[in-house]
């Protein structure tokens, strides 16, 4: 063995040396002299002001600042200089008065808090975080360091850590490979990526966040530059992982866990949380490019509804414009669109548009005058307006960065919501140009008032541009929550909109790709995720869309979707028995409504993921790091789709604990794998023991019926099991001013009785009176009901030895005895 491999200093010099050969480079632009990464040297001081620490090796500074007991950031000035602060993704860092201290030893300095901290080594400036038992967690490799950018200025910069032989890593948002992203090296640069294959990057979306978990013990970090970045998970060399940027500032948050779900409800304290959606936006969606002329729409809604199959939304694609211009409406398909949104609202429809950001340009068109007059439109460095061809044609295209276009932009919804459209979708923003791919990197930005190129500003176009059109529908639509969708977008966006995976392929390996997908957005922080059900471009056949149907109930978000050129794609479009099995999972999806609203309010306010992989529920498993087919959906349901065709049966893995299947109540105990019969009409559900199941009776949309019971399964477990229930009005902010109500059950059993606690939190009072309580899975037979201290006369008990009764809703204590 080379006696550098046991020496760590020679070989931290050795790997340095590498690392300066690797990147020993002409610049093939200017040719200038070889380009040479440069690396902090030795610590040669240390200052503290207040939260913050600043180390210097006499030229470069590193910034360290406690945010939490559990979060870090670290931040590199290579000339000592830092940038003024100021990030898309953290609106505003609110450091909170944690406890937290400097100490100096003869090999280093250490920062820490109750929870963490972080080491700099003196003689080389590595840095490195531990827990408070001192476990390493997180290591530099080499030195932090960067690279002068002869062409454009500024640097760029790179961080390695080293990388651990049983590692595993998680996140990026919407990476089209396998859910552990080990062995692999993804860019981020937001692209337009139509009919997009396994492993191809980059694609729409920028989050640039990343879970580590090693031994059971999990961290994140999330590198806050905007730029194209880069990220290796092992793939140049298996024991470096390492990110880098092609300009910007080399800031990183190390994010503590031990728990894969602290580190997810941790970096949603940094970037915020999806607000609460309107109820009806977690209904079926239907979606075509394009359903036109009016006499189509009005045909494809009468289908639902005389078929009793659920759904809505129903969206306008591009061909509901006049020539493609935004804002506008083609006349000759939608002569009256007023009166037609007012009818498809009448049959419990919601309309949902598309826009665009290219601007035709046109001076009779009055959105182009308005912005060429008012100066809104990009332009490049020679002060030319940005020009490019996109579905209108000639473009131009606003500048979302900044403020004031920002508000104009949110002003120009003000027709469609006088109209009665109630979502907007907004597509195109990545952003995508035609021939060109995007805009040109000198393209400038206003970014809210600290200028930069397009290369500083594009990862963040398609964020800002829906941001403007959230907060313009939120004071337009004064009291009602906006729906919006939006295609690219950088960390943070889920504070305004959901998103979908994009323009993917109706194909099986498709359909296993968007399960990955969407469970990797909920892990990156983007909670309100789904893809376009049966694929957008190509054919399924009638059982490749009622798969990915039943999939889609379980998404976040369920759209179906496709390209003009295919088939139509609705759920009855394939014929018996599909269209039955359809309707009965579209069905089931509504019946779990008050289920999946709960779910979202405990993202919201708490900042749990929607959908969860096996592995964030056993996160000590090594096993668990290779299974990617099933999720929950919150924590009480377990979810494992058939992804294979003709498949008649398919293996589970059930997690610890007591798992019922759905539609048997037969319990399985977790911790192995059983073998589930998968028929066509149906997929493996599991409900963990002691979940409080609610369920609303199915309707056609929501709202169609007033709610007059709540039906509760309740699922026997023998250990303390909490769960939630939300409600409140389901389409106004009141909830920001507690008025919702939270409740939380506690299930807990024995052998001879089982017990359930009501707690309530919130100014909201359902209309509906009763409970109908459904308790499975009993070990005994039930001689009485005890609630609040009064016996329930009337107890049913079912076929499928299910026990089953009605009482108030506002109950405090029940007790079921043998």
């Amino acid at each position: 063995m080379d006696e550098n491999l046991l020496n760590p200093e020679l070989l931290a010099n050795k790997l340095i040396e590498e690392e300066e050969e690797f990147h020993h480079v002409n610049n093939p632009v200017t040719g200038l002299k070889p380009i040479v990464k440069k690396y902090l040297g030795s610590v040669a001081s240390v200052e503290q002001k207040g939260n913050k620490f600043y180390f210097t090796d006499g030229e470069a500074r590193v910034e360290v600042t406690v945010v939490t007991d559990e979060i870090i950031r670290v931040r590199l000035a290579p000339h000592g200089v830092f940038l003024e602060e100021f990030s898309y993704a953290v609106p505003k860092l609110q450091p909170k008065p944690y406890v937290f201290s400097l100490h100096e030893s003869e090999n280093e300095y250490r920062v820490s808090t109750n929870t963490v901290n972080c080491h700099i080594r003196k003689k080389d400036f590595f840095v490195s975080f531990s827990d408070t038992q001192n476990h390493v967690t997180n290591e530099d490799a080499v030195p932090m360091h960067w690279e002068e950018n002869v062409q454009f200025g500024g640097y760029y910069v790179f961080c390695t850590k080293s990388c651990h032989s049983e590692e595993a890593f998680y996140g990026l948002g919407d990476k089209a490979s396998d859910l552990n992203l080990r062995g692999r090296r993804f860019k981020n640069w937001n692209t337009d990526a139509y009919s997009f294959n396994w492993n191809q990057d980059p694609l729409y979306r920028t989050i640039p966040f990343y879970i580590s978990l090693n031994e059971g013990i999990a961290h994140g970090i999330f590198f806050d530059n905007t730029f194209k970045s880069t990220f290796d998970f092992g793939s140049e060399d298996r024991t470096r992982t390492s990110f880098w940027a092609d300009g910007g500032e080399l800031q990183y948050y190390y994010i503590h866990g031990p728990h894969m779900m602290d580190v997810v409800k941790r970096y949603h304290s940094l970037t915020g949380t999806h607000p609460m959606p309107p109820l009806w936006a977690l209904g079926y969606h239907q979606c075509r490019w394009s359903y036109y002329p009016e006499a189509k729409v009005r045909a494809v809604t009468k289908g639902f509804r005389d078929r009793k199959i659920p759904c809505d939304g129903i969206y306008l694609d591009i061909d509901y414009m006049d020539g493609y211009r935004c804002f506008t409406w083609n006349r000759k398909y939608f002569p009256d669109p007023k009166k037609l949104v007012k009818d498809l609202a009448a049959d419990g429809f919601k309309t949902v548009v598309i826009i665009d950001p290219g601007i035709r340009v046109d001076d009779n068109y009055w959105v182009f005058k308005e912005g060429k007059e008012k100066r809104y439109f990009c332009r490049r460095c020679d002060d030319y307006f940005m020009e490019g061809h996109v579905w209108p044609g000639r473009c131009q295209f606003p500048d979302f960065t900044n403020p004031e276009v920002r508000e104009w932009w949110g002003g120009l919804f003000d027709e469609l919501v006088q109209l009665g459209v109630a979502g907007v979708w907004n597509d195109m923003n990545e952003p995508a140009v035609f021939g060109a791919g995007t805009f040109p990197d000198d393209v400038r930005h206003q970014y809210d008032g600290f200028r930069g190129s397009h290369r500083k500003a594009h990862n963040v176009y398609g964020m800002q541009m829906v941001r403007a059109t959230y907060e313009g529908l939120r004071k337009l639509m004064k009291n009602k929550r906006p729906f919006t969708i939006t295609r690219a977008g950088y960390s943070g966006l889920q504070r305004y909109a959901s998103v979908w995976t994009g323009d993917n392929v109706a194909s099986w390996e498709h359909l296993r790709l968007g399960n990955i997908q969407c469970q990797r957005l909920s892990m990156s922080g983007v909670p309100f995720c789904g893809t376009d059900i049966g694929g957008f471009s190509g054919e399924p056949d009638g059982e490749l869309f009622t798969r990915w149907i039943q999939l889609g109930t379980f998404s976040p978000f369920m759209r179906a979707h496709s390209a003009g050129d295919t088939k139509e794609r609705e759920p009855w479009s394939f014929g018996e028995p599909f269209t039955a099995i359809n309707r009965k999972f579209i069905e089931l999806r509504y019946r779990l409504m008050p289920y999946l609203y709960s779910t979202f309010w405990e993202h919201h306010r708490y900042g749990f993921p929607i959908l969860r992989p096996v592995v964030m529920q056993e996160q000590n498993e090594i096993n668990n790091q290779a299974r990617q087919d099933e999720f929950t959906y919150g924590d009480k349901i377990l979810v494992c789709p058939v992804l294979e065709p003709g498949q008649l049966n398919r293996r589970v893995y059930l997690p610890t604990g007591t798992w019922f299947n759905y539609w048997t109540n037969e319990q399985s105990e977790g911790g192995q794998e059983v073998v589930v019969p998968t028929p066509l009409e149906t997929i493996p559900l599991f409900i963990k023991a002691g979940a409080v199941i609610p369920e609303y009776p199915v309707m056609q949309y929501v709202g169609e019926k007033e709610i007059e019971e709540v039906k509760l399964n309740v699922y026997f477990t023998e250990h303390e099991v909490n769960s939630f229930f939300f409600e409140d009005y389901g389409e106004t902010f009141a909830y920001e001013q507690d008025i919702y109500l939270e409740k939380k059950f506690i299930v807990a059993g024995k052998d001879s009785i089982l017990t359930i606690q009501q707690s309530m939190e919130g100014l909201y009072t359902p209309r509906y009176e009763n409970y109908h309580f459904n308790i499975i899975g009993l070990p005994f037979k039930a001689s009485k009901v005890i609630i609040d201290g009064k016996e329930v006369k009337e107890l049913i008990l079912n076929e499928d030895k299910t026990l089953s009764f009605k009482f108030s809703k506002n109950f405090k204590h029940i007790d079921i005895i043998k």
